[in-house]
This record gives C-alpha cells, sequence and structure tokens, in this order.
C-alpha cells in the first residue's frame, strides 16, 4: 500500500507517492535525491542524519516521513543562502573541522538549531545540545567552530 505526501524541502513543495512506513532519511535520498543527510546508526544516537523540521533539528532515521505533515524541511544542501555557506558552513570550512565528513552535514544541522536558540552558546550549552557522535574525534574542532561561528553573527 502507498501513500501520497506533500512535503516542503527546503523551500520546494513536493509530492510523491511512497510507502507509509518510510523513514524521512530514505525519502531524502531515495525519493528526493538529496544524499547530504547519511545513514549512521538508524536508532538515533549518532546524529548523522540530522535535519530540521520547521527548525528544530531530528534525526531522521527514526522519523516516519508521514509523521512530517505540513512542517518545513531543511537539509544541509538547502542551509546556504544564494550559493553563500551558512556561517556555520564557513567556520567548519575555515577551521578544516572534516575528517572523513561522514558525520559533518548532521553535525552542522545540530550546531545551526543550537545557535538559533542560543546565539552565543556556552561550552556547557554545546554539551547538552550536541550529541552527535564523530568517529574521527573532531569534537575540539567542532567546539571552535561553534565558537567561531557563533562570534560571526
Amino acid at each position: 500500500m502507498t501513500k501520497t505526501i506533500s512535503l516542503t524541502i527546503n523551500g520546494k513543495k513536493r509530492t510523491d507517492t511512497v510507502e507509509p512506513r518510510m523513514l524521512l532519511i530514505h525519502y531524502l535520498r531515495e525519493v528526493a535525491g538529496l544524499t547530504g543527510s547519511h545513514i549512521g546508526c538508524e536508532t538515533s544516537l549518532c546524529g548523522a542524519c540530522t535535519v530540521h523540521v520547521d527548525g528544530n533539528a531530528v534525526r531522521s532515521c527514526v522519523l516516519p516521513v508521514r509523521s512530517v505533515g505540513e512542517r518545513a524541511i531543511t537539509t544541509i544542501e538547502g542551509l546556504a543562502q544564494s550559493g553563500t555557506p551558512h556561517p556555520v558552513q564557513k567556520a567548519w570550512l575555515d577551521l578544516d573541522v572534516p575528517q572523513c565528513g561522514y558525520c559533518q552535514s548532521g553535525m552542522i544541522m545540530a550546531v545551526t538549531a543550537l545557535l538559533k536558540e542560543k546565539p552565543k552558546p556556552t561550552d556547557a550549552d554545546i554539551d547538552r545540545a550536541i550529541t552527535n557522535i564523530c568517529r574521527c574525534g573532531t569534537f575540539q574542532q567542532v567546539r571552535a567552530a561553534i565558537h567561531a561561528a557563533a562570534a560571526s553573527a
């Protein structure tokens, strides 16, 4: 059985027919062709699949696409505006944060949500909010990039 859904992704409305139990991460990658969000643990622990739903960071590997409804989805592909990187993306590049890069899109999405809520986060705020896992261990570079992005705003 399939169901027709309408979603707004990165500011663009789209309608597709999908299996109702499909998870958002699979919809984004397989149906919408947006492969910037990655599949890691598939249990919401690692955060590689983090996207924004109405501006809030969510783990898309456990979110059924049918539950999104009319809320706006933003992926890493929709973060830059008019070809200009988001300040978090710029900080990531300036500070050479990525190692293998697999977790970075989810990490960037989590950080942008944090900075929207707390424009000048403390280290304690960062520790509470950024629970994404980086197997390469770039956590110190991530923290430095968060502070740099916050300072540039």
